[in-house]
């Protein structure tokens, strides 16, 4: 199974070859260096789908910003369940 996480473009790296077009990307705080090639239309301010450093569409930013709240949650609910199971073996 695959997974693409959306990100907000926060720069674009200055390039004459689009097969190096870089720009940095937000993930909730952390910057990474993705590449841009596969979204030559992508701005900074946008959100992309972003799986193994390379991003592979631009995603409307209510649907990103959707899809990064069910990760949360689904981050939370792990925590529960992991605490739950760490008080039953008390």
């Amino acid at each position: 199974m695959c997974l693409a996480i959306p990100g907000k473009i926060v720069s674009i790296e200055p390039s004459t070859d689009p097969i190096f077009r870089i720009g940095k990307v937000s993930f909730d705080g952390v910057l990474r260096d993705i590449n841009l090639a596969a979204v030559p239309e992508a701005k900074a301010g946008e959100y992309v789908l972003v799986h193994v450093g390379m991003a592979l569409n631009v995603v409307d930013e209510k649907e990103a910003l959707k899809t990064l709240e069910y990760f949360k949650e689904i981050d939370e609910l792990n925590n529960e369940i992991d605490n739950n199971s760490l008080n039953e073996s008390d």
